[in-house]
């Protein structure tokens, strides 16, 4: 599952608050229940864009921004904040503080910043591009996928550690949807396949397979049996699979099958 970002006119991922980008005017009665939901996650989209654009705002900045009532920015905001888009704080005072009760403020969640465009893919391959410019070459994007991977697989090899044996694979699919993968293990005629819905580095390994192959080589280890990669997400493919034979006796744990896209 690839995450669905936000531009300007795009939509919110995952959370049902935004699909299309509409006016700003509220909706008519009578109008059919599928257009008003669709109005109403458009004029959410404008007021979380809003708040992207200018910063932390006030339900008054918004309402003047929007060419809303206040009413409605604060319904709207009410719904951002049960998506945990948006988060209410107090208006920071910079000199003497007036009388009153200070205003709210309303600023995006590390959830609804990561809603909108980011350029951490571009990040990552321009790190692992200098990597190989400077520290020499493809061998050295693999050190790094392997010492990244080995990190991460503490949790893996505890969960493992603790399942019998023929529950090794269902362990590991438990461990890596933890960490976002939504993996899944499902008999084979002579085995089991790994199942990895979703990749979260899936755009910097099509230019990178180094990571591929050193999550390969963390799975012969892990599971304690060669393994072979029969397809993965950033080849093309709409699943991440890693084929688990039943016996080892045939081949040395450090042993992992590449992908042969």
């Amino acid at each position: 599952m690839i995450r669905r970002r936000l531009s300007g006119s795009a939509e919110l991922r995952n959370n049902g608050v935004v699909k299309n980008v509409g006016e700003a005017r509220e909706t008519p009665t009578g109008t059919p229940q599928e257009e008003l939901a669709t109005g109403e996650r458009s004029t959410r989209n404008r007021v979380a864009r809003s708040i992207l654009d200018h910063g932390p705002s006030t339900v008054a900045e918004l309402a003047g921004r929007l060419g809303l009532t206040q009413a409605a920015v604060r319904r709207h905001l009410d719904a951002l904040v049960a998506d945990d888009v948006v988060t209410a704080r107090e208006q920071r005072v910079y000199g003497t503080r007036t009388r009153g009760r200070p205003a709210r403020v309303f600023a995006l969640t590390d959830c609804g910043r990561d809603a909108f465009d980011q350029s951490y893919d571009k990040l990552a391959v321009d790190a692992l591009r200098w990597i190989a410019e400077r520290e020499g070459g493809p061998e050295a994007v693999a050190a790094f996928a392997r010492a990244r991977f080995a990190a991460q697989a503490s949790a893996y090899r505890e969960a493992i550690g603790t399942a019998a044996p023929d529950k090794r694979a269902e362990a590991l699919a438990k461990a890596l949807s933890a960490d976002g993968y939504a993996a899944t293990a499902r008999s084979a005629p002579v085995g089991e396949q790994l199942c990895q819905h979703h990749c979260p580095v899936a755009h910097v390994a099509e230019q990178f397979p180094q990571l591929c192959e050193a999550e390969t080589e963390i799975f012969a280890e892990l599971l304690g049996t060669h393994v072979q990669r029969l397809a993965t997400i950033a080849h093309g493919d709409g699943v991440c699979t890693t084929f688990i034979p039943k016996t080892s006796t045939d081949a040395p744990a450090s042993t992992a099958g590449r992908n042969p896209a």
